[in-house]
């Protein structure tokens, strides 16, 4: 990978990280349930009139736009509202790896090898230290939150898996559409008219920036670059920097936010990650390991690699958070 891909891999990975913190921002301006929808309003608008009809069964884009962006995102988001902390998010989301795989195993045979089992093993046992750890500092009840978010992104990874999008920007642009409706839906049921209306009066530079920085800048141009770098090398050469979201939102949370990083919280970092990289590892038949995703802010889909070579299972949003 030339230096130029090299740093483009990198700086994604940082804005994906980074994301969480402006989520944070963005929930001290708006109830969770309309922020999402407004993330996503924005990141369809105006692009869906820009990248052409979808490419794939319009099933999948509603599948998905539906699980990911309804369930997964509005759990994300209700989570933090609910006190977890950005860094920490970021970093249990990461289990959504394990999720896909047990997922993956049940509804398409994918069975793990045992490398990916015990890469489970690890990764849960830091989802048990980070519980641990954020038992002593905030309510778990929104850490339940995001794990549950972790879920429903494993469960939209494998109907990506199924839907296998061509063109993933394409793709995560029409499933934008979707969650629209929904979530705003559901804000007004739950959160209340005058809650939004007042959230949307009160709009000021910071608040639509947040906005703005989650639906284009770690949406449109996440997705975009993660794209264009997975057209260009082997998912499994693209894939491992998705490991570095969690390093830059723990650091991004703890630089901006001034989320304390306890050494608990190290524990659990060093154990997801390494879990993480141990489950997306997969062998080639008479080949050694390779690995193929991991987390990030995005449903992994699979993407051709350079001629001849078939592309792993690789993220392709995090926005999100």
């Amino acid at each position: 990978m030339p230096a130029s891909h090299l740093c483009l891999a990198v700086l994604v990975a940082a804005v994906w990280g980074l994301n969480f913190t402006v989520i944070e921002v963005g929930l001290d301006h708006f109830p969770p349930l309309l922020f999402t929808a407004l993330r996503f309003l924005a990141a369809a608008l105006p692009a869906v009139f820009l990248v052409g009809r979808p490419k794939v069964a319009w099933r999948w884009i509603v599948a998905v736009g539906l699980v990911l962006g309804v369930a997964k995102f509005g759990l994300v988001f209700l989570g933090m509202d609910a006190g977890m902390p950005a860094g920490l998010t970021s970093l249990v989301l990461q289990v959504q790896a394990v999720f896909t795989a047990v997922f993956a195993a049940a509804v398409l045979r994918e069975r793990p090898t045992l490398v990916q089992a015990a890469g489970m093993v690890v990764a849960l046992a830091g989802i048990g230290v980070a519980a641990a750890d954020e038992g002593t500092s905030g309510p778990l009840g929104g850490f339940a939150l995001v794990v549950a978010a972790a879920a429903a992104w494993g469960v939209s990874n494998v109907l990506t898996r199924k839907a296998s999008p061509p063109d993933a920007l394409n793709f995560m642009v029409w499933v934008s559409v979707v969650p629209v409706l929904p979530l705003l839906a559901l804000s007004l049921l739950t959160e209340g008219a005058s809650r939004d209306l007042a959230a949307l009066r009160g709009l000021d530079w910071e608040g639509a920036g947040s906005v703005l920085f989650v639906a284009w800048v770690a949406t449109v141009f996440g997705f975009g670059a993660w794209g264009r770098l997975l057209s260009r090398h082997p998912a499994s050469t693209v894939a491992p920097f998705s490991l570095l979201v969690p390093v830059f939102g723990v650091s991004s949370a703890a630089l901006l936010l001034g989320e304390p990083v306890t050494p608990l919280r190290w524990c659990a970092a060093a154990l997801l990650v390494s879990g993480v990289a141990l489950t997306t590892l997969r062998r080639r038949p008479g080949g050694p390991p390779r690995t193929t995703g991991g987390g990030g802010n995005a449903p992994p889909a699979e993407h051709p690699g350079r001629p001849g070579e078939r592309g792993g299972v690789t993220p392709t949003r995090s926005g999100a958070g």
